[in-house]
């Protein structure tokens, strides 16, 4: 989950994809933080970046209950539910399997035909579009952290991209934690060098030259996709 993502050769998602992973400056890596793209059997396409935290989600037996987590995530979705659903689900399967931890996520599913963006959000820091020098929030639907409330209902929301829209996912230890009440702000003011990049390797690389070298107290993961 912290490898680069990338769909098959000639698969039809249309997104072009880049991510990176930020390691924490205080010690070995937390294990909780992962980002993931995959192309779906109907051709769409899976985006997501979470975060697991609490007793038991760091170090090794994080990184497998991360895995753990991963796996089902994709299970799910291959198997035809919607982002809500599998929010939904993810919730129930931390709440019986992983006590006393808690978990931020997005999750979109994208359609390369119609362009259309379903989306929902655990408790995650927001889904940022960047387009044509500029760049907001998206509305976010309902959701809790997953895990803190048993049979939680997890709602959605839908964005038709355009051609060169960007969007961009990421954990909440991009950002140093000193600027963390404002960390949307300072990402939406990269907005004019994110737009004006042709690749979302280059815009990933923009984002960690600003917040790659600072200290942080977490893991982090930044997940960039472009509309072709």
């Amino acid at each position: 989950w912290h490898e680069a993502p990338r769909f098959p050769r000639g698969a039809p998602a249309r997104l072009d994809l880049a991510a990176r992973h930020l390691p924490s400056s205080i010690g070995a890596p937390l294990g909780g933080d992962w980002h993931d793209a995959m192309e779906l059997p109907d051709g769409n396409a899976l985006l997501s970046v979470g975060d697991l935290t609490g007793n038991g989600a760091t170090g090794t037996s994080g990184t497998s209950r991360t895995a753990m987590l991963l796996g089902a995530l994709r299970g799910m979705a291959v198997a035809g539910a919607p982002p809500g659903k599998l929010m939904g689900w993810l919730n129930d399967l931390i709440d019986t399997t992983v006590p006393h931890a808690l978990g931020s996520a997005i999750c979109c599913r994208y359609d390369p035909g119609t362009r259309l963006l379903t989306w929902a959000r655990a408790g995650h820091p927001a889904l940022l579009l960047f387009r044509d020098g500029t760049g907001h929030a998206l509305p976010p639907p309902k959701g809790p952290l997953l895990g803190a409330a048993s049979g939680a209902p997890y709602g959605q929301a839908e964005v038709r991209l355009r051609p060169s829209d960007l969007l961009l996912l990421h954990t909440d230890g991009l950002v140093p934690r000193q600027d963390r009440d404002a960390a949307t702000d300072l990402l939406l003011s990269l907005a004019p060098r994110l737009t004006e990049r042709r690749t979302a390797q280059e815009c990933a690389d923009i984002v960690v030259e600003e917040f790659g070298t600072a200290l942080r107290e977490d893991d982090a993961c930044l997940l960039v996709a472009r509309c072709r």
